[in-house]
């Protein structure tokens, strides 16, 4: 990486801090492309593109289940758009390297989610909207490879990411929105009856993994999971038991897919695997929020 341009759409965003931060150490030069900017504008695209020799396309439209059930059209046609955009923009410049950031939610449910059983099926109805828009991603992705021999082109899935620089706000995920209530509130209020299984993965070792695969060439879509499940109720008893809090099950509430746990073999295939203990991960999570936001 040393003195390649590169670019870093999303690059302001939890992922996207811990990736430039990691490039600039191996001697890029890093380029941003994040708001205000545009990218469903093509003009744009093709502009942030000029010049550079690596693209890490990370942009996309933070969003829970809530938010993609209440707002579908806002959330999934404008990644539709910029994904394109960005795709195209990238193969008409010469780039040496693509790596499109696909999503954990393009699966169905299964036992395991397994990189090459994604087409078999349709993504789960909890992640209907952002599903469909990181698989249409992938799939104009693998078509400009097929069609211009381009076969320069990375695709991950990451899991369920958290940490420092994630967002905090009505639309965060599980261990935000945890953190958040157990500081906020006399007890810990959870949804659901915590029985729901996860794969939850560290930003660092997402921006590690993302690296890994671009360094190493891999053209295959790859999962970025610690293929560990951890259960809702030992998630919300690490971030009690950090706050000396009471958990109390709000079992009218929603819970979302029972179970999702990514398969790693093909990450370890190719010598990747995630370093920060979930443990660790919330601690240095908490600790950020505590110092930066509340």
């Amino acid at each position: 990486m040393i003195n390649k341009n590169v670019l870093v759409t999303g690059g302001n965003g939890m992922i996207g801090k811990r990736l430039v931060e990691l490039l600039e150490h191996k001697g890029a030069n890093v380029h941003i492309a994040d708001l205000p900017i545009d990218l469903r504008d093509r003009k744009t695209c093709k502009e942030v593109c000029e010049g550079m020799d690596i693209v890490f396309h990370l942009a996309g439209i933070k969003g829970s289940p809530q938010r993609t059930m209440e707002q579908p059209a806002s959330f999934s046609v404008p990644m539709i758009q910029f994904n394109a955009n960005m795709i195209e923009a990238a193969h008409n410049a010469g780039v040496e390297w693509f790596l499109y950031t696909s999503s954990v939610g393009v699966y169905h449910p299964a036992e395991v989610f397994k990189e090459d059983d994604v087409w078999k099926t349709f993504p789960s109805e909890h992640d209907w909207e952002a599903g469909w828009a990181k698989r249409i991603g992938e799939m104009n992705v693998q078509s400009y490879m097929k069609e211009h021999d381009w076969n320069r082109c990375s695709i991950v899935r990451p899991a369920n990411v958290y940490g420092i620089d994630d967002d905090f706000g009505k639309w965060s995920m599980v261990i935000p929105s945890l953190i958040k209530k157990a500081v906020e509130n006399d007890k810990l209020e959870v949804w659901g009856d915590g029985s729901p299984i996860r794969d939850l993965i560290y930003a660092e070792d997402v921006a590690q993994g993302m690296i890994h695969m671009v360094e190493n060439k891999v053209t295959e879509p790859v999962n970025l999971a610690s293929g560990t499940g951890v259960t809702i109720k030992e998630i919300a008893e690490i971030i009690a038991d950090y706050f000396d809090k009471e958990i109390v099950w709000d079992t009218d509430k929603p819970m979302g897919d029972m179970k999702r746990i990514m398969d790693t073999t093909r990450a370890e295939s190719y010598g990747f695997k995630p370093r920060v203990s979930l443990e660790d991960g919330i601690k240095k999570t908490i600790e950020w929020y505590l110092k930066e936001i509340a």
